[in-house]
Order: C-alpha cells, then sequence, then structure tokens
C-alpha cells in the first residue's frame, strides 16, 4: 500500500483495494481522491472539483477496461509479487540518460500494464489527500505531473495495441485535446489582432463546451457546485495550456 504522507485514508480503503486483488490478473489499484483542505481557498474549491472528475470519468472510464493509466500516489495498492519484480525497472528509470525523480506512481502504473496486468480504480475506497492553496504551488505541480505525463505516454504508446481501443482513444484525446484548444485559442487571438474583432464564435463554442461539460458533471454527481468549474476554463487556457507547452519543451528538466 502507498500512501502519500499528506493523505488520510479511510477506514475501510485497505479492505476494499485489498478485495480487488483476489482476481490474479490485477496488479495494481487507487482510491477515489479528494482534497483535505478543500474549504480553505477558491483554488482548493476547484483542484477538489478536478480530482472529482480525473478519478469519477477519466479512471473510472479506464478501469472498466481494465487500464487504469495512473494509480495516483496519494493511495494506490500493489501485488506484492509484481511489484518485486518490477522493482530494478522502476528504480532506475532514466529519461534521456537522467535519473527521473518525479512521476513515479504513473510510471510504476506503466510498468504494471507492460507486464501484463489490469489496474483499475475503486470509487468507494476514500481518500483525502492536502492540494496546493496557491497559484505558484498549484503551477509547479502541474509542470512536474504534465512532463510525467508526456515522457510515459511515449513509453505507452507501444502497449496500446494490446488493450482495448477505448484505451487508444483516450490517450490520443488527452493530448490532441488540449493542442486543438491551444489553437483555437492562438487562431482567435490572430483574428482579432489582424481585424481588430472580437472572435465571438471561438468564445461561444468554448463557453458553450464548458457549460454542457459542467451541468453534465452536476448531474452525474447531483452537485450543483460543479457549476462552478467553468472558473477552471480561463486557468487552463491562459495558464495550464502555455505551461503545457514549456513542459514539453523541457522534459529532460
Amino acid at each position: 500500500l502507498n500512501v502519500d504522507s499528506d493523505s488520510t485514508i479511510a477506514f475501510d480503503v485497505v479492505s476494499k483495494l485489498a478485495s480487488k486483488m483476489r482476481d490474479p490478473e490485477v496488479g495494481a489499484v487507487m482510491g477515489q481522491l479528494t482534497a483535505s483542505n478543500s474549504g480553505d481557498t477558491w483554488l482548493t474549491k476547484l483542484i477538489d472539483m478536478e480530482y472529482w472528475l480525473a478519478c469519477n470519468e477519466e479512471r473510472a472510464a479506464q478501469s472498466r477496461f481494465g487500464a487504469v493509466m495512473c494509480c495516483c500516489g496519494p493511495c494506490a495498492m500493489y501485488r506484492r509479487s509484481a511489484l518485486a519484480s518490477l522493482l530494478d525497472q522502476y528504480e532506475t528509470q532514466l529519461f534521456r540518460g537522467k535519473l527521473s525523480d518525479f512521476g513515479e506512481d504513473r510510471h510504476l502504473t506503466i510498468l504494471m500494464l507492460k507486464a501484463g496486468f489490469r489496474t483499475e480504480y475503486v470509487p468507494n475506497a476514500i481518500v483525502a489527500t492536502v492540494v496546493p492553496d496557491t497559484l505558484k504551488s498549484y503551477l509547479r505541480q502541474q509542470l512536474r505531473w504534465a512532463r510525467s505525463t508526456f515522457r510515459d505516454t511515449f513509453l505507452a504508446l507501444p502497449l496500446l495495441r494490446g488493450l482495448n481501443p477505448f484505451l487508444t482513444f483516450d490517450v490520443v484525446g488527452q493530448n490532441i485535446g488540449p493542442l486543438l484548444l491551444a489553437l483555437s485559442v492562438v487562431t482567435g487571438l490572430a483574428h482579432f489582432i489582424t481585424t481588430a474583432t472580437v472572435p465571438w464564435w471561438t468564445i461561444l463554442i468554448i463557453a458553450s463546451i464548458t457549460i454542457i461539460r459542467c451541468s453534465v458533471v452536476a448531474l452525474h454527481a447531483r452537485q450543483l457546485r460543479f457549476l462552478g468549474f467553468v472558473l477552471h476554463t480561463p486557468i487552463n487556457l491562459f495558464l495550464l495550456l502555455p505551461l503545457k507547452a514549456y513542459a514539453l519543451c523541457t522534459l529532460s528538466n
């Protein structure tokens, strides 16, 4: 069982995760992440919603097809025999000749999948972890995660042929989606600069997609607070997209 030092697990988390290990094909499982300090600031509230989306949409969908692409570090359980067989690879992860010292949870998950094990998500195994409460610390965290995601996505590409086609669609979509969004923003800005007119269609489409997504999530979770996740869109457009571009250009850092 891997638990971060700032994580608090519910009393039944271990038993719920361990029950999945009755299936010998399962190599790793993760629980549902929540923000223990969600009430501190507007940012921690947004991150708590972001974690819910990552767990109950992305990870839940991947788990349905037996391949959660990252069993997150705050709380994950690994099959001991599988971990022992992968330990040397795990401890000596190199990228462009340099020892990697972040993204260990994603890398270990990819190693489990490469070894032929399933990785799954357990939504009722609840874990609370401390999340960044300032933009500076949040962006620093997201930079590490972006580099890790790009690095291990390259490693995961050969795996996709042996997994359900949904996983290919998911991995490609997660990487192409931000690129298309960035292109929309760039073309919108170019339109404004060259014509001195506001690109209303671009703004309307992005706003509509955001509102529809947040409304669907609010219905799914049965919590109106997710309507407030629309505030994450400007953060994504003007901070996270440039940060991901920087991460892609500095993968060796």
